[in-house]
């Protein structure tokens, strides 16, 4: 959807307006002007400035519309907020508001609370504006007439979005009961796509019916209701997808092999030559392992040949100046994949060094591998091009945010931090190329 426009922070949390809202406010402009004209008796209306008031009506009560829906998604931020839980922006758009928070509360009575916050503020602004409708109507009848209008609609509000599917707020609690009654927070998801793309088909059959016996705006509206609905679900069922590869892959699947192996009795100029054949000048350069007659000893980087006079490269050995392997963050090859995600992540390394069952490096693992595999187990086979820029940039391809997917995972209990690390490579052992 994008970011759209900041206007200010609330509580820090970053107001924006989409584009597409302005489209929708014109709408509904419209929509509320022709309203006022046919409910409200041309006697309470100014002689001579019938129109512009109609038109003042109609846009006051569309702004009013949109702070009620911004009071909503403030609901469901609040109460996220007190979870600990980072809400990243409330963003105004063609449909409504959304509110973008970093990750799920981590139980799911906090997710059903959060779910039922957003309803609960629009069901009390509903019942609070139709309770006062009287007074205001003893003001202003015109005034009168826009309260009621607006205490109707946060009352359809809030029961249009306790429907049971997702993405609506009802459908955000089916999940969270599911999922504490199942304790399983994938169960939760399922049930409630379910009912999502139920609800999302109705809609679409609903207007597409409604819109063939001749209506208007209305029919159009269900049907776009019923397809951002189906995208939703679709975006839902992709991260399940998602997270199914991440739990079900392992490290040596996703593997490759950035790094290569010199003696400990070669010379630095030997790892001169070794830098100077770099095969690609695509993301970081290649680690260069050491080995002691087919014992590992450790890794060395650039830093004695930057260090170092030219005319000591002959004599000098790489075994002189290594560092140990245990220097290099690592990961065993039958850890399942997330695993590989989070450290990297909380590492902030290029790549990891894969052990074998034996503590034995057999390969190397970075986020382009980690997205390459994900993509493929999902079906889709990245072009060369593509991962070429994910390597150079050392980047998840396609943006795939993996290590959101883990933070997930991780606070909804679906999967749990290992137990021990990762051994560190052995200094002894047999090479293995």
């Amino acid at each position: 959807m994008g970011e759209g426009w900041q206007l200010l922070k609330i509580r820090g949390i970053p107001l924006r307006i989409h584009p597409s809202w302005f489209v929708i406010l014109l709408v509904a402009t419209l929509a509320f002007q022709q309203h006022y004209r046919l409910s409200v008796s041309p006697d309470l209306l100014p002689a001579g400035a019938a129109e512009p008031v109609l038109w003042g009506l109609g846009l006051t009560t569309a702004v009013l519309l949109f702070v009620s829906v911004l009071l909503h998604e403030l609901g469901h931020s609040l109460v996220a907020l007190s979870q600990g839980v980072k809400v990243r922006s409330i963003t105004l758009f063609l449909l409504g508001g959304v509110a973008s928070v970093e990750r799920e509360s981590s139980t799911a009575i906090g997710a059903l609370l959060v779910a039922a916050a957003g309803p609960a503020v629009s069901l009390a602004l509903g019942i609070g504006l139709l309770a006062s409708t009287h007074a205001a109507d003893h003001l202003s009848p015109l005034l009168g007439a826009m309260v009621k209008e607006l205490g109707v609609l946060n009352l359809v509000l809030a029961l249009f979005n306790l429907l049971p599917g997702l993405p609506l707020d009802g459908g955000l609690i089916v999940k969270a009961l599911v999922w504490q009654f199942s304790g399983s927070q994938r169960r939760g998801v399922e049930v409630a796509n379910a009912c999502g793309r139920l609800l999302a088909y109705l809609a679409i059959g609903m207007g597409t019916l409604v819109l063939l016996r001749g209506g208007g705006m209305g029919a159009a509206w269900l049907i776009l209701l019923g397809w951002f609905g189906l995208g939703a679900v679709r975006n839902q069922q992709q991260l399940l997808s998602l997270q199914s590869a991440l739990t079900s892959l392992r490290v040596r699947d996703a593997a490759g092999r950035r790094f290569r192996v010199l003696e400990a009795s070669d010379s630095l100029r030997h790892l001169s030559y070794a830098r100077l054949k770099e095969p690609s000048p695509v993301g970081p350069a290649d680690w260069l392992l050491v080995c002691d007659r087919g014992r590992w000893r450790g890794v060395i980087d650039d830093a004695a040949l930057q260090e170092l006079p030219v005319q000591r490269w002959d004599s000098d050995r790489v075994g002189d100046h290594l560092r140990p392997l245990d220097s290099l963050t690592a990961i065993a090859d039958d850890a399942p994949l997330w695993q590989a995600v989070q450290r990297l992540e909380d590492s902030n390394r290029e790549r990891l060094l894969v052990l074998s069952p034996a503590g034995l490096p057999s390969g190397t693992i970075d986020r382009p591998d980690l997205g390459e595999a994900v993509l493929s187990k999902l079906g889709l086979k990245l072009p060369p091009p593509l991962l070429e820029t994910a390597r150079r940039h050392n980047t998840y391809p396609l943006g795939l945010a993996l290590p959101q997917v883990v933070r997930s995972m991780l606070a909804a209990g679906e999967v749990s931090e290992p137990e021990t690390a990762t051994p560190a490579a052995a200094g002894v052992g047999t090479r293995r190329n």
